[in-house]
Order: structure tokens, then sequence, then C-alpha cells
């Protein structure tokens, strides 16, 4: 076994992998850009090393500098985690070449299976079945012949970075140069292939693992059918599609498919598996590295993948074989990002004013987060995950419903409420799912009204803090309570304003208790108790951002651009495409700007027809959340229309 390892990522899958290096008496090195200095990776690292600024670019996708830096801590091996350069065949060569063991499999297997066809047509040859499809150059002929819909993908990642459903072919060549965009963004490589879309498909992989003397099994399947935009959100462990006939014949091709690579490590082959008939299932890709879901495979058969990952990596042989593994259980995961489910769940950020993660017998918690962590728009979103294992399913479905209910990220807006209850949807909680099936549901699992407790809670803060403090006298013109000389008291008003509401003035109530990091509120006889921290209020897996109202800076704000409309950035993030200059006249509909935040693409499009009279921005600007970029002023037939 190692000495000493070097982790070149960030975050909960940080963290992660030196809780196991812990574990094994193996000393950790972690890596960190000028905006991690403090972050928890670092601090639970035995040592940490400054790899340069904060873009990705110049820290954690440098391969020189995580080299150097593993040089200079002596560190043996490199955990490359997931992300980044986990499936880098380059860096996996350059760790050759420098020296350090690079955990993982061998470049020229992450070669082969980075390269999507080439992927697809070795794993055939092996007997796999795979999903029609083309690539570059013929992409677009490819995508049209055929016929909608099609998926497109990068062909360097996975992820969902980049992928794009095209069902009208006459957005195909724009869809084709968004998805460039994000393939570049996030792997460094634009090219792109093309695949059938399978209407209603589940989305279901196998865990294999490898060592280096011809040993090979799997694990089981996960159940990652449940994704917004490609991106998986809910994973669990097994499936209940698969029958025992049918997980085993899964099984045997990952089996096969890693064997056709020359695999080493641990690994995941995806499928592609129609509801009406499993055992109809076509490879999708195989993912050369640690997956973000590998948790739930952990808890059903008691085998710690990063421990095998750092043995195989070290040389040593599997100490099981396949007739060893038993699925025990049942465990699901839940991936907890920042982002507002009420804006379209579009990227979030902010500072972790108060964090209570969930912990107990059945639930685990990977996290890279603590308060005071700053949430910036300069990586991906997943800030941690929630897992809990159970003796059957629908007992783990509550405990995590439960779990995430007790999950606490005030100062940032998280995901965490939306999963709560997608895990209470009825098709959710029969097994019924597809890859589409949030899609469909998602209005109905955002909470798009904020309940009435929430500004009585947020009210019952504001009378707290004017309370005068000290026990001595107190003039009675500065007690909250409503006092007048000659007359009768009368409860105090105050204005509050919540995001996406018009601002409401709601009376103070007549219970409420604010004590410490807790707010509660008795309304109708009923008791609701809130978590918070500065002007934010949290309750079972939401929060809510209370902030005081001005109504004469709104009216100004209003007054500012009359006769005109304000475009502001949907998120805090980075400005990449600015497509207009002042002056232009613009469609309604027109792309006009493109930013970018955590690796997502939002387009920005003129509200009506008109002309650029502002633009206040460039590519590459740093925006926060609803500053101005632009302003449209109307066409004079728009004007005319709204008088």
């Amino acid at each position: 076994m190692f000495d000493t390892v070097l982790v070149a990522n960030r975050g909960e899958i940080a963290v992660r992998v030196i809780r196991t290096l812990r574990a094994l008496g193996v000393r950790s090195v972690a890596v960190f850009s000028d905006a991690d200095a403090d972050a928890r990776h670092v601090r639970e690292a035995d040592t940490a090393v400054r790899i340069g600024p904060a873009p990705a670019a110049e820290s954690y996708l440098s391969a020189e500098r995580l080299l150097e830096a593993a040089d200079r801590t002596g560190a043996q091996a490199v955990h490359p985690g997931y992300g980044f350069l986990a499936e880098n065949a380059d860096f996996a060569r350059a760790c050759a070449e420098a020296g350090p063991v690079f955990i993982g499999p061998p470049a020229e297997a992450i070669s082969l299976m980075g390269d999507k066809i080439r992927a697809k047509e070795t794993v055939k040859a092996a007997g796999v079945p795979v999903v029609p499809g083309g690539r570059d150059p013929e992409l677009a002929a490819a995508a049209r012949e055929l016929g909608a819909p099609v998926l497109l993908k990068p062909s360097a990642g996975g992820g969902g970075k980049g992928m794009r459903l095209v069902r009208d072919l006459a957005v195909l060549d724009e869809e084709i140069a968004a998805a460039r965009r994000e393939a570049a963004s996030s792997f460094g490589d634009d090219t792109l292939l093309v695949e059938r879309w399978i209407d209603r498909p589940r989305h279901i992989e196998i865990q294999v693992l490898a060592d280096g003397h011809g040993h090979v099994v799997h694990l089981g399947e996960r159940e990652c059918s449940l994704q917004r935009r490609h991106q998986k959100i809910i994973e669990e462990a097994p499936s209940v599609l698969l029958d025992e006939e049918t997980r085993a014949a899964m099984g045997e091709a990952a089996v096969q498919a890693a064997r056709s690579c020359g695999y080493r490590g641990a690994g995941t082959v995806e499928f592609i598996v129609p509801g009406v008939d499993p055992s109809a299932y076509y490879f999708m890709e195989m993912n050369t590295r640690l997956q973000v879901e590998h948790p739930v495979t952990e808890l059903i058969t008691g085998i710690d993948l990063v421990e095998w990952q750092l043995r195989v990596a070290a040389g040593e042989k599997l100490a099981f074989a396949q007739d060893d593994i038993r699925l025990d259980g049942h465990a699901v995961e839940a991936r907890i990002c920042a982002e507002d489910p009420a804006r379209g769940f579009l990227p979030s950020g902010g500072t972790v004013l108060r964090l209570r993660e969930p912990s107990g017998d059945g639930v685990r918690t990977d996290s890279g987060l603590t308060e005071g962590t700053e949430v910036g728009s300069l990586y991906d979103p997943m800030l941690s995950k929630v897992i809990v294992h159970a003796a059957d399913r629908p007992t783990a479905l509550r405990k995590l419903r439960a779990a995430l209910a007790e999950t606490v990220t005030l100062g940032v807006q998280t995901n965490a409420g939306f999963l709560r209850r997608l895990l209470a949807h009825p098709a959710v909680v029969a097994g019924e799912l597809d890859t589409g099936l949030v899609e469909r549901e998602v209005d109905g699992l955002v909470a798009s009204k904020v309940p009435q407790e929430v500004y009585a809670a947020a009210a019952a803060v504001r009378l707290n803090a004017l309370k005068p403090a000290g026990d001595g006298w107190t003039d009675p013109f500065s007690v909250p309570s409503g006092w007048r000389l000659g007359g009768t008291a009368q409860p105090p008003a105050f204005p509050l304003r919540v995001p996406g509401l018009d601002p409401v003035t709601q009376e103070a109530p007549g219970t409420g208790t604010v004590t410490g990091d807790t707010v509660s509120v008795t309304l109708d006889g009923v008791r609701h108790t809130f978590h918070r921290a500065a002007d934010w209020l949290g309750r079972d897996g939401d929060a809510w951002h209370v902030r005081d109202h001005d109504p004469v800076a709104a009216s100004l704000t209003r007054s500012a651009h009359s006769g005109a409309d304000s475009l502001t950035a949907p998120m805090p993030g980075t400005v990449t495409v600015v497509k207009v200059a002042v002056g232009d006249e613009v469609s309604a509909g027109q792309s006009l700007l493109v930013v970018e935040a955590m690796k997502m693409e939002h387009v920005i499009s003129a509200p009506h027809a008109g002309t650029v009279a502002e633009l206040d921005v460039k590519p590459g600007t740093t925006v926060a959340m609803d500053q101005v970029l632009a302003v449209i002023a109307p066409a004079e037939s728009d004007e005319e229309e709204t008088a």
C-alpha cells in the first residue's frame, strides 16, 4: 500500500477519498485553488498545496501543477476523484511518466472508452448490444438520418454536461453549436456524437471492479433514471425493474465490456433500458472512474470502492470472486446541489451561514461543506450527497425523506426540499421510473407559493430584533409594542419582500418565539418551527431568503429605465458570449447574451423587438444575480401598443 496519496480534486469527493485514506493509515495531500484556500478538504487532509488561481484551467485542470504538487510532497500515487482530470488519458500518461501511480484504469482504456464511438464498436465486438448513432464529422447528417428525436452527447465526457435532446431538426445546427460550447468548457474537447433517443427509457448502470491479475467482478446495478437535464439527482440500488436473470445478464455484459478494453480499477458500465422490456438493454458508455453515486453500491455490498481502487492500484488482487458478492437491503442517494428550483433550477451561490447535515443509523452524508463555505459559480454545483440504507425500498425512501427534512444549508439555495417532494411522488414510490419523469412532473414538485407561516416567522424575527437590550429603564416609544400616548396599542406591521412575490405587509404574529438559531410561530393553533441565520429561514429542506423591502428605492429602480426593458442576470456567473452592440436592432426572442455558471449555459433573449439602449457587459464579465446586463428600448409599434 502507498504511504502518501495526492487527491487531485476538491469538494465532497476529495473529503470522501481522504476519509478512506485516513482509515487505511495513508497520508493524504489535498490541492486547492485560491477560491478553496479555506475549504473543508484542505482542512481535513494531512497536508495541502496551493496549485493556482481560481479558474479550473489554471488549477484543478493543470496536470503540470498537480504533478509538481505530488513531487513536492512525496506522493506515490494520485487519486483523481471524478470530474476534472479523472477521465483524462493524457493525465494518466503524465502520471506514469512523472512517477506517481494514477489510481484508475490504464490510459489506453480511458482513451478507448472516452471515445464513445470506439467504445461502442469495441463492446459490440464483445457481444454487448449498443444504441444506434453517429459522430463527427458527419454529425448533422447522421442525426438527420436517424430522425428526431436524437440526443447530442460530448464524446470526451459524461455527467450530462453538454447533452442536448433535439426533438425538432429545424434547430439542430443551433443545438449542436451550444453543445460544442458546453463540451469544450467542461472537457476541453468539443467533439460530439449523436444517438437515437429512446422515449421513456430507464438508466441502469453496473459497477465493475477489475484488478491487474485478470479478475473482473460486478457489484450489481444502480437505478439512475431520476434525472434533470440529463443529470442524475436520485440514485438507488438495486433496481426494482430487474429480476435475477436480467441482473446476471447485464452484469456479465458489463464484465465483458471491462475485459474488452483491458480495464483495471473501479468503473461503471451504463445501459439504457426500455421500461416495457428490461431484457432489451443497450450499452451507452463506460465511465472510467469512480461514480458520484458509488455510495449506494458500498452500502448494499459492504465494499469500500475507494479502498479497492487503492489496493488494485498498489498491485493487490481482488479478495473476492463473483459468487462472494451479496446484495443486502436497499440504498438511495440524493444529490444536494446549489440551485434554485423556484428560478428554474438556475445555479445559486452565497455563503453557508448555517449548516446541519443528517447522520445516524443507516444515514450517511458525503459533503464538502462547512459553515462559512463560499459557494461560487466556478465549479460544479453539487455540494453534498445524502445516502440511506434500509432493509427494503419503502423504508429507505422514508428514511431519505426524513434525512432531507433535517438538511439545512442556509445562505445558499439548494434543491433539498424539491428532492424530498420528488421522493414522495406516487410514481417514484411505486418504482415506475424513467429518465423523463422529473421533467414531466417538475411543476408540481417546485414550491410555487411561500407559506403564510414564513411571513409570520420573518415578522417575529424583525420584531425580536427591535426589542431594546438590557434590563434597565426603557423608553416606551422604543419598544415594538404598538404603544401610543393616549391611544390604543396597535400590533406593529413590517413590510416584507420574498423573492418571486410582490411586497407584502405582514402583521407580527400573536405568538412567536425567537431563540438563537430557531424561530417558532403559532398560526391558527398550529406551531411552525424554522431554522434561521441572518435573513434566511429554513424548514424541511426548503429555504427562504427574506429581505427588507424599500418601496422608495424600488420605485426609483423601476423608473430608471422607463419605456425600456432591463435584462438581468438570472444567476451569478460569467458572460461568455455577447452577440449585440449598443444601437443594434433586435427581434423578439433573439439570442443576445450567454451567461455561464457551474458549467451551465443560460441564454438571454430579447423580450420584444427594439433597440439595444444599454449594454453593460462584455465576454468575461463576472456578474451577480439580478445584475442589469442590457436594456432593450421597445420598437415604436410596441410602445404604441403598450400605450
